[in-house]
């Protein structure tokens, strides 16, 4: 695979850090990495994955670092990335779903409302053999399930589904609590997935945030929730 290894330099930029900090983290063993040749290379997909491993305990001055890091990265002027990336018929505010395989189910039927998933099959076993590995479930009933890797060929354009289920799932939360509330994306590129998973990771901290979710009584209400709460993040 093209650029599937990088040098310290494109690992910072690949992170959104200074290099000085890449080259710690990688001395102290804090970052996966190998030498070739002498000098250290850093396998993107391992360090995709371990971004995604690492980010929901991440405090909110790194998500917030490594959002404005990748927003910088890809020049975008308005970055209300995930309101963009929202269509209401990708929307359920009572998710028909008793059990977690079904919860994944339910959500890549919603991603097909949208028209632009090509290929729901390969979608939904990439989501079960993440939760497989590792459950996507957070925190105050909320979950992110995203497959390990981009699908570049499974949609037309990276997709954002969410649900809310009418009772709580037991899904694997660090808490030990029930999930009701659940955010599926897949993107066509390591970048936007980091992104999406960043930026996620840092507005779902905020309770009064995920409330407003759930008392939302329309898909519209929902967006527009969302919407409101990038706009008060974005500098």
């Amino acid at each position: 695979m093209p650029h599937s290894f990088m040098n310290i330099r494109a690992l910072a930029k690949f992170l959104g850090i200074e290099l000085r900090r890449a080259e710690r983290m990688a001395q102290r063993g804090q970052i996966p990495c190998q030498k070739v040749g002498g000098q250290l290379r850093f396998n993107r997909a391992e360090i995709t994955e371990w971004m995604q491993q690492q980010m929901p305990s991440l405090k909110n001055e790194r998500l917030v670092e490594m959002d404005s890091g990748i927003t910088a990265r890809r020049q975008l002027d308005d970055d209300l990335l995930l309101t963009n990336m929202l269509k209401v018929e990708a929307i359920s505010l009572a998710l028909p779903a008793r059990t977690k395989n079904s919860v994944l189910k339910e959500l890549v039927a919603l991603g097909q409302e949208t028209e632009l998933l090509y290929d729901g099959e390969t979608l939904l076993e990439a989501l079960t053999k993440r939760e497989e590995l590792c459950s996507t479930a957070l925190d105050g009933g909320i979950a992110i399930p995203h497959p390990r890797r981009p699908l570049p060929y499974a949609a037309a354009e990276p997709i954002l589904v969410i649900g809310l289920t009418g009772q709580g799932i037991g899904f694997g939360s660090p808490d030990g609590g029930l999930t009701d509330l659940f955010f599926m994306t897949c993107s066509q590129d390591d970048h936007h997935h980091l992104h999406v998973l960043a930026r996620l990771c840092r507005i779902l901290s905020d309770a009064k945030f995920t409330s407003a979710i759930r008392r939302a009584e329309s898909p519209g209400e929902v967006v527009d929730v969302i919407r409101q709460r990038e706009e008060q993040i974005l500098p």
